[in-house]
C-alpha cells in the first residue's frame, strides 16, 4: 500500500470493521461461493440483464469479486512432472461514502511438493475514477502488483509471492453460465446479486517455482459476482466446482445456518455445449468421507466427499478427494476470515461409465461450530 494512504487507511479500516461488525461481508467469511439462500420465485424485473462485455468490469455496488481457481501441469528441463492448483481472487468492497477497498488472495497448491502456500493483499483506492472503466475494456483490476484483465473470456492473471509467481492467459471454450437462469439472484432484505461463471477456461503461461520458470497448461474456473447485497453473519457454506473429462461441469453449494444445519442447496450441470441445467435439491445427496483438523487453527473440516446425482439431465456417482489435506487460508489482515479452499480430484461414474476430473472446494464457517 502507498505510504501516503497509510493514515487514511487506518481510519478507514476502523470504520470498515465497525460497519462489518453488524453485518456479514463476502470475503470476510468466504470467497467464491458466498451465496445466501436462493428463491427461484423471486425476481427483480427493474434490474437490467447482464450484458457482455459491459458487465465484466467494475460496478459501483456494495460487493464485487473476480475469482479464479484452476489446475496446472508442467514438465521441467530434467523431465520431471509438476502439478499445481491455483487461486487468485480480487474483491471490491464499497460502504457508505468511504473509498472502496480491494482485498485479494493468491494461493498455490504445489501438489508435487505436497505443500500449500498463500498470500494476501489489500489496497484502498481513494478518488477511484470509474468513468475510465469503459464497456470495451472488460476486466481491469489491480491490487499492488497482482492484476486481473480480461475481455470476452480472454483473461490474463498476474500474481507473485515468496517462492511462486504466475503469468497466465485464459481462454474460454464455452459461453458464460448465468446462474439461476438469468444471472440474477434476489435475497429479499439482504439485497440482490448478479452472478455468472466461466466454467471451462483453457490456461497457458508460466509459473515461477522457486526461481525456476516453467511453461504450464491447464484448466480454470472463473466466478464474477456483484451487487448491493450483504451475507448474513454466523453462517457457512460448502462450494464445489467440478470439471469432468467429458467437457461437462457441475457447481454445487450447501448453505448452513449458525447451528450447522443445511438451509439451502444449489446444484447445476453444464453440458458440453455450455447449456446450464439447475437440478432440484432432491436430486443431490452428499456424504462426507473423512475430516481434517488444522494444526494452525484447530478447526476441523470435512475432507473427502461422495456425491450422488439422480436427475433426468445427469446420473452420476462421484468421489471428490483433496489433493492436499492442508489448503487452509488464514487471511485476517485482508478479509478478516479463515477458510479452506483447495484443489481436488474427481473420480466415479456418469451414466454408468467411468469418468474422472478435477475441481475446487471451498469450506467456510467451520470455526464457528
Amino acid at each position: 500500500m502507498n505510504k501516503r494512504f497509510l493514515w487514511w487507511s487506518g481510519i478507514y479500516c476502523l470504520a470498515f470493521l465497525l460497519l462489518l461488525s453488524s453485518c456479514g461481508f463476502p470475503g470476510l467469511v468466504s470467497t467464491s461461493a458466498q451465496l445466501p439462500s436462493v428463491s427461484q420465485q423471486q425476481a427483480t424485473p427493474s434490474l437490467p440483464p447482464i450484458s457482455f462485455p459491459r458487465d465484466e468490469g467494475v460496478h459501483n455496488d456494495l460487493t464485487e469479486w473476480w475469482y479464479y481457481t484452476g489446475h496446472l501441469e508442467a514438465t521441467d528441463a530434467a523431465g520431471k512432472q509438476h502439478q499445481y492448483g491455483f487461486e487468485l481472487v480480487i474483491f471490491r468492497v464499497s460502504r457508505s461514502d468511504l473509498p472502496p477497498i480491494y482485498p485479494a488472495h493468491f494461493a498455490i497448491s504445489d501438489i508435487t511438493r505436497d505443500e500449500f502456500h498463500y498470500d494476501q493483499n489489500r489496497v484502498t483506492k481513494v478518488n477511484e475514477d470509474l468513468t475510465s472503466k469503459t464497456a470495451a475494456k472488460g476486466i481491469d483490476v489491480q491490487v499492488g502488483d497482482w492484476s486481473i484483465q480480461g475481455l470476452n473470456g480472454h483473461d490474463h492473471l498476474v500474481a507473485a509471492m515468496k517462492g511462486y509467481a504466475i503469468n497466465l492467459s485464459l481462454t474460454t471454450s464455452k459461453p458464460p453460465v448465468l446462474h439461476n437462469g438469468n444471472g440474477l439472484i434476489t435475497y429479499g432484505l439482504a439485497g440482490f446479486s448478479y452472478y455468472y461463471s466461466r466454467t471451462h477456461m483453457g490456461v497457458a503461461g508460466t509459473i515461477m517455482d522457486h526461481d525456476q520458470a516453467l511453461q504450464v497448461t491447464g484448466l480454470a474456473w472463473m466466478d464474477h459476482q456483484w451487487g448491493n447485497f450483504l451475507t448474513l453473519g454466523g453462517s457457512g457454506w460448502d462450494w464445489y466446482s467440478i470439471q469432468l473429462n467429458n467437457t461437462t461441469e457441475m457447481m454445487v453449494y450447501f448453505i448452513r445456518d449458525s447451528s450447522g444445519a443445511v438451509i439451502s442447496t444449489y446444484a447445476s450441470y453444464i453440458d458440453p455445449a455450455g447449456k446450464d441445467y439447475v437440478l432440484p435439491p432432491a436430486a443431490l445427496h452428499i456424504t462426507v468421507l473423512d475430516t481434517w483438523t488444522s494444526p494452525t487453527t484447530g478447526i476441523r473440516y470435512p475432507s473427502g466427499w461422495h456425491l450422488d446425482v439422480n436427475s433426468p439431465q445427469l446420473q452420476a456417482a462421484l468421489t471428490v478427494a483433496p489433493l492436499l489435506k492442508d489448503q487452509e487460508l488464514v487471511v485476517k489482515s485482508s478479509t478478516g476470515n479463515i477458510y479452506w479452499e483447495g484443489a481436488v480430484s474427481v473420480q466415479g461414474q456418469v451414466g454408468g461409465g467411468a469418468i474422472d476430473g478435477q475441481g475446487y472446494v471451498e469450506l467456510t464457517g467451520y470455526g464457528k461450530q
